[in-house]
């Protein structure tokens, strides 16, 4: 893991790294819960304002563990989310995070969902279907087969919480800019049943037509594009937002994400997913693709893993 030399030069050149910046998210998301200032909240902890307003906007490398949980505890917050934000408080500043689930950090902090609420604009490669554009029966299964063990309700509890996801979207003010590649290998991978499959198509189709969000397929015969294969990776822009709030690369991998900030990356990132999307097929091609295979979900109630076929190129 490449590492930087802790001082405030070094922080404001690569931006602020991603558990910095969650952090700061999370504690002021704390503070104004729990409907206290930054003046109240420092005299609290013995600290200045200007302590508070630093942790918040993560505006320092360096932030006390023993400070964090004197803020949580003053906003309210569970042990969970104390020792979450204790754990986030000691990682090191770094070009690269690697968030590995439920060691230090537990599971249910869905850190990667708090960077994508705030972003501006982003632009992904997927080989299934973002959890974003997912539709409620199509999560439902998947839900499921990840917490075999939990009840019913917990089940909808979950799948409501990914359904609000789309306001990022759908929202009327601001919506986020999206720009999906998806591999045809996700919408012919048969989850829960046909019918499932037939609404995950039309969704995307439908969803696909919002001015905000570009969904392209890239066709199993466009083979390599890169001559490597990159795996799922997403790039998130941060325009509007504070001077730190620098563009990040998200990869997941079972069990762990890592997140990139280093310019090299970025570019790197970047010039892969332009040259996938020139590879998929147009924006129009993949909508007509998706309503061919939602149709041949809808009259093929039994049907196995579909092979669609796949519009011809326009020249």
């Amino acid at each position: 893991m490449r590492r930087i030399d802790t001082s405030e030069h070094d922080l404001a050149r690569i931006g602020v790294t991603v558990p910095r910046r969650e952090l700061g998210r999370l504690l002021r998301d704390l503070r104004l819960g729990a409907g206290l200032t930054m003046v109240h909240v420092a005299q609290l902890i013995g600290k200045g304002t200007t302590t508070v307003q630093r942790m918040e906007t993560a505006a320092t490398v360096t932030v006390d563990p023993a400070d964090v949980e004197k803020f949580c505890q003053i906003c309210g917050a569970d042990d969970t989310t104390t020792e979450a934000l204790k754990a986030l408080a000691k990682q090191p500043v770094s070009e690269v995070w690697v968030h590995k689930y439920g060691e230090l950090i537990p599971c249910g902090f869905d850190f990667y969902s708090g960077l994508e609420s705030t972003t501006d604009g982003l632009m992904t490669y997927q080989d299934q279907i973002p959890k974003i554009l997912q539709a409620p029966e199509y999560a439902r299964t998947l839900i499921k087969l990840a917490h075999r063990n939990e009840s019913d309700h917990e089940i909808a509890r979950r799948v409501e919480r990914r359904m609000r996801r789309k306001l990022l979207i759908t929202r009327k003010y601001n919506p986020i800019r999206y720009r999906l590649v998806l591999d045809e290998s996700a919408v012919r991978r048969v989850v829960g049943n046909a019918r499932a499959m037939f609404q995950q198509c039309a969704h995307l189709a439908d969803m696909s037509t919002r001015p905000n969000v570009s969904v392209r397929i890239l066709p199993d015969s466009a083979g390599v594009p890169l001559g490597v294969w990159t795996g799922p990776f997403s790039v998130l822009d941060f325009e509007t937002h504070a001077p730190g709030e620098h563009s990040v690369v998200h990869i997941a991998i079972y069990r762990r994400a890592i997140y990139l900030h280093a310019e090299a990356d970025l570019r790197e990132y970047r010039t892969s997913f332009l040259a996938l999307e020139a590879a998929a097929l147009s924006p129009e091609e993949s909508r007509k693709l998706l309503r061919q295979t939602a149709r041949t979900y809808r009259e093929t109630p039994n049907i196995t893993p579909a092979q669609p076929n796949t519009p011809q190129r326009t020249p």
